[in-house]
C-alpha cells in the first residue's frame, strides 16, 4: 500500500499536507480523491479524539494509511475559546470573516500581551494493521486588531506570529509549513510513520 488518505476536504489543508509529506515517496490523496464521501460526527471532547474519529472512519472503507487532524485556536483571554470547538464555533456554516470579526470584538481594549493565544493540531494516524498513532504540536502567538494577509484559511489572518511579525495569513507556504502547528504535528507523524 502506498496511498496515504487525509480525511478532509480542505483543499487549503491538502496543500499543506502534500508539501509536507511529498518526500515519504507515497501518493497522498484527500478523502474525495479517493472516492469516500461520507459525514463524520466529530463528537471527541479532544483533538486527539477528532482526528481519531475521523481516521478510523475513513480506514473503516478503505483498508490504506489513513491520517486525519484536528486543530482549533486557543486564546488565552477568552478562557481557551474556541478550541475544540474552532470549527464549529459560531455555527459550522459561519463564514471565518465572522468568525473571526467576532472574536476581534470580544478582545477590543485587551492589551497585547494579553491577547495571547496559539493553535494546536493533533494527527491522528490508522494504520491498515490496526494500529493507531497520534502526535501533536502548537505554535505559540497572539491575536491581532485586524485580519491581514491573503494566504492561508480560518483564522490565519487574526493570529499574529511575533517571530515573524506577521500573521499566519502573511507567511509564505514555506514558512508556514515550518513553524505552523498543523507543519510541526505532520512531521512528528512523518518520523512515525518512517518507523512502521
Amino acid at each position: 500500500m502506498n496511498r496515504i488518505i487525509f480525511a478532509t476536504g480542505n483543499a487549503g489543508k491538502m496543500r499543506e499536507i502534500k508539501a509536507i509529506l511529498a518526500d515519504l515517496g507515497m501518493e497522498i490523496l484527500s478523502m474525495k480523491e479517493a472516492g469516500v464521501a461520507i459525514d463524520i460526527e466529530e463528537n471527541g471532547s479532544t483533538y486527539e479524539e477528532n482526528a481519531l474519529i475521523k481516521a478510523r472512519a475513513v480506514a473503516a472503507l478503505t483498508g490504506d494509511i489513513v491520517l486525519a487532524d484536528d486543530s482549533g485556536l486557543e486564546i488565552d483571554y477568552l478562557n481557551g475559546e474556541p478550541g475544540v470547538y474552532s470549527a464549529r464555533y459560531l455555527g459550522e456554516d459561519t463564514s471565518y470573516r465572522v468568525k473571526n470579526a467576532n472574536l476581534i470584538e470580544r478582545l477590543e481594549g485587551v492589551s497585547d500581551e494579553k491577547r495571547t493565544a496559539r493553535f494546536v493540531c493533533a494527527i491522528a494516524a490508522v494504520l491498515p494493521d490496526g494500529r493507531e498513532l497520534t502526535t501533536r504540536a502548537a505554535i505559540e502567538g497572539r491575536i491581532g486588531y485586524e485580519e491581514k494577509g491573503e494566504g492561508g484559511f480560518g483564522y490565519d489572518p487574526i493570529f499574529y506570529v511575533p517571530e515573524f511579525g506577521k500573521t499566519t495569513a502573511e507567511l509564505t507556504a514555506e514558512e508556514k509549513n515550518q513553524v505552523s502547528h498543523r507543519g510541526k504535528a505532520l512531521q512528528l507523524m512523518k518520523e512515525e510513520l518512517r518507523k512502521r
